[in-house]
């Protein structure tokens, strides 16, 4: 199989390809919140750059922000568990939703706001389903406090195999696009799927094979060594430092060799001796 050089979940590619390709976003969208296209009379995203200088940042949020009909709507791809990403997910919902208050405005305007998670991890091990979505609800009677709130998760692990999918359900081909690995996999998702899923995969080539992605991809690589570098160089300073600490405490060098876990010859060219 012909394994593809960057998957979808690479959050760079997504934004990337989902700004150029509005119309594809917004079936995407429109298909998460339950909608018809045809329903849809304001679609913007409210944040298609991507800053250059801002690329290489350790945590450059390559999120997409829009406006969807009046309401708030926010989605972004993550691929690594830190332990803490539902208060993640609910911490940045929670900025969305504060900051359409301006200044003296009245709490009851304040827009409907849906956070949208694709994340190729398990999330909750307490259902089977790839989908799930969070609200605020009484915990007795499950009467909803507010209908401004809406959090999804789509878990990209818990995927029927592609095989498995039919051809009109439509939410779980473009999720299985997001997560393909190999073009077969594209191939037979394209065929399933109909011209959407044609003109997805379509779309992706065009941004995986573009100049400008392998650009950006270049950046935030360099990025990532650097910072690997400055902490090396970080760590080594630090070990110096108690070197020559202990040295001064009158530590022998054995003693130093045991604390520190480097060589003999090691501590030896630190302190100059022979």
């Amino acid at each position: 199989m012909a394994e593809l050089e960057y998957k979808l979940t690479n959050d760079t590619l997504f934004k990337m390809l989902f700004v150029k390709y509005p119309d594809l976003l917004k079936r995407l969208v429109v298909k998460v919140l339950g909608l018809a296209v045809d329903a849809i009379t304001e679609f913007v995203i409210t944040n298609p750059e991507i800053p250059p200088q801002n690329v290489g940042e350790k945590f450059c949020r390559l999120d997409i922000n829009m406006t969807v009909n009046g309401e708030r709507v926010n989605l972004e791809v993550q691929v690594k568990n830190g332990g803490d990403y539902p208060e993640r997910s609910l911490y940045y919902w929670a900025r969305m939703y504060s900051s359409a208050l301006p200044s003296g405005g009245n709490y009851s305007t304040l827009p409907r706001t849906v956070q949208i998670n694709i994340v190729d991890f398990s999330l909750f091990y307490d259902t089977k389903g790839f989908h799930s979505e969070f609200r605020s609800l009484e915990v007795t009677r499950h009467t909803a406090l507010t209908d401004k709130m809406s959090l999804h998760y789509f878990e990209l692990p818990k995927l029927p195999e592609i095989t498995e999918i039919g051809a009109d359900d439509e939410i779980a081909l473009w999720l299985s696009a997001i997560n393909a690995e190999t073009e077969e996999q594209l191939s037979t998702i394209k065929a399933k799927g109909g011209i959407i899923m044609e003109q997805l995969v379509d779309a992706y080539h065009s941004v995986a094979e573009s100049n400008e992605l392998r650009e950006v991809m270049r950046l935030r690589e360099r990025a990532r060594l650097d910072e690997a570098s400055a902490l090396a160089n970080a760590a080594r300073k630090a070990t110096r430092e108690i070197i020559l600490n202990m040295h001064k405490e009158s530590f022998s060098i054995t003693d130093i060799v045991k604390a520190t876990k480097l060589t003999e010859q090691d501590v030896k060219d630190i302190l100059d001796v022979l």
